[in-house]
């Protein structure tokens, strides 16, 4: 009788066990939150300083810690769009973050090839970084007069800022890849609920963003402002930023309410259009900077683009729009190995 006790204790425990690990599956990623936190807490995480292999330039990543937070706005939120709604709860894993958006400094180096470079001078790993597809030149001045050293890039596809992060990661050994919209958020909230980092006012904003009431209609030297409470100077303001995700204006009603959703993304197919683009930019008013603003690109950002079929690299009527970069603590599967599917044949 004991020993038939013993066994229902542990089979009831199990069953416990097993179901708890059910609620947490989500099948948009194949894993479990619990499995997640399990291998997260064996890791460490710290910011640090990445130099591009080759060169002197450098960018910064900061360490996010994986949470769970509540995505998108409530209905009752001053400015709020229908899409972004309704809002739902996600798990997001630890991840780092460019604490600024990628400058030309950085983009240079990948897409103006060096010159005189010998192939035959160059290791496995630049060969490989090398072998990466690069940008056509532009059909103008690809800065369109917003300045270069120390200025965030814009005016380039999803499909260029996808392809940068393909060449960084060859280059670097490191994975580094474009944020998924709720990875967007979530850093961008920094722990808040309110619809700025900085609470309700959007009079502050100020003091952490270029925006159409400073920016005197161009964009500024990343890192000049104050950043949000996890260190990301510009996550508001200065240029709009790609997100990994296709846009799809209803995409939230497909999450439960009742449990978090873990690591959602909507992986892009090879249309040219419409991705996801966060933060609002130096030509917005205040509502588009919110944390939970949503944006998607159309084909209105190329419509002055003479080129037949028009660049798959550069976009002629959005300035306004850059990226930035993280590199997950450990890649969501149905994330490894993503590259960009356009091509000069895509709609």
């Amino acid at each position: 009788m004991r020993r038939l006790l013993q066994l229902i204790i542990v089979w009831s425990a199990l069953t416990a066990g097993a179901a708890t690990l059910l609620l947490e599956y989500d099948s948009r990623t194949g894993t479990s939150a619990a499995a997640e936190d399990r291998s997260a807490a064996k890791g460490s995480q710290k910011s640090y300083a990445e130099t591009i292999p080759g060169s002197s330039v450098k960018f910064d990543m900061v360490a996010i810690p994986g949470g769970t937070f509540q995505m998108g706005s409530p209905a009752g939120e001053p400015a709020r769009s229908a899409d972004e709604g309704p809002q739902h709860p996600v798990t997001i894993r630890p991840f780092w973050m460019g604490k600024t958006e990628v400058t030309w400094d950085e983009y240079d180096l990948y897409w103006k090839k060096e010159e005189g470079a010998v192939a035959e001078n160059l290791s496995a790993q630049d060969k490989a970084a090398d072998a990466v597809t690069r940008p056509t030149p532009p059909y103008a001045d690809e800065t369109f007069g917003h300045g270069r050293e120390g200025h965030p890039v814009l005016c380039l596809t999803h499909h260029a800022a996808m392809q940068y992060c393909r060449w960084l990661s060859v280059k670097t050994g490191k994975t580094y890849r474009l944020p998924t919209e709720a990875e967007w958020e979530y850093a961008a909230r920094a722990g808040t609920q309110t619809p700025y980092f900085f609470g309700d006012d959007p009079k502050k904003l100020g003091d952490y963003a270029w925006y159409a009431e400073n920016s005197e209609d161009v964009t500024h030297e990343v890192g000049k402002k104050k950043p949000n409470p996890w260190g990301l100077y510009d996550i508001y303001g200065n240029v709009a930023e790609w997100c990994l995700d296709s846009y799809k204006p209803d995409f939230y009603t497909t999450f439960p309410l009742d449990r978090p959703t873990l690591a959602p993304v909507r992986i892009p197919n090879a249309d040219r259009f419409s991705h996801v683009a966060r933060g609002g930019s130096w030509a917005d008013k205040p509502p588009r900077l919110r944390s939970a603003a949503r944006r998607g690109s159309d084909k209105n950002w190329i419509k002055r683009d003479p080129q037949r079929p028009q660049s798959i690299w550069w976009l002629t009527d959005a300035e306004f729009v850059g990226f930035r970069i993280v590199r997950p603590m450990e890649e969501q599967d149905n994330l490894k190995g993503l590259q960009s599917l356009t091509t000069r044949e895509s709609k």
